[in-house]
């Protein structure tokens, strides 16, 4: 119970989370003049390349295991991790 209400309140924290496949990503990006991108690497078996992207109030995740083609004028943060939940 517990548990639940913290997932609850870290959602309402980060607000909505959009979880994209990488083209659908990639799209977004290249609609971003300065993209403001948040990268780390994750995963138990294989590690991915995870990316997180605000863009007109939304929060904007994707993860791959190649990395992604950024823009030329991207400001990158590279995080320890990124924690979704789900």
């Amino acid at each position: 119970m517990a548990a639940a209400a913290a997932v609850a309140n870290a959602i309402k924290a980060a607000g909505a989370i959009v979880n994209l496949d990488p083209t659908e990503f990639a799209k977004l990006l290249a609609k971003s003049e300065a993209p403001l991108i948040v990268h780390a690497m994750g995963g138990v078996f294989t590690k991915k390349h995870r990316y997180l992207l605000s863009y007109k109030g939304f929060f904007f995740f994707t993860k791959s295991v190649t990395p992604l083609q950024l823009p030329y004028k991207t400001e990158l943060i590279e995080a320890k991790t990124i924690w979704i939940p789900e």
